[in-house]
């Protein structure tokens, strides 16, 4: 369960107002009503996932100097054949083909 659908039975007590297009209204309607959610429970739980994402992909992480020097000796090792992802390198993207 996701922090914002635990947090939806709380009392709200903050108000977050937007504009849209008449065609974003609409989407954003039939998409909640396919859910059984609310447009705002629906905008409040998109809006706030893709805000978690968007955090968690900038987080930093530590490691200790011998974590950082296996680190930096993993970056320095000669790279390591993989004819797998040659292929994969080598093969033309399917948007282009």
């Amino acid at each position: 369960m996701s922090s914002v659908s635990k947090e939806s039975a709380a009392t709200r007590d903050t108000k977050i107002n937007i504009r849209a297009q008449a065609r974003q209204r609409t989407l954003i309607d039939r998409a909640a009503e396919l859910l059984g959610k609310s447009r705002s429970d629906f905008m409040l739980e998109a809006a706030c996932q893709k805000a978690e994402d968007v955090l968690l992909d900038q987080r930093t992480f530590s490691l200790s100097q011998e974590q950082w020097d296996e680190f930096l000796d993993a970056l320095d090792a000669p790279v390591v054949p993989n004819p797998k992802l040659q292929n994969l390198l080598q093969s033309v993207p399917p948007w282009e083909a």
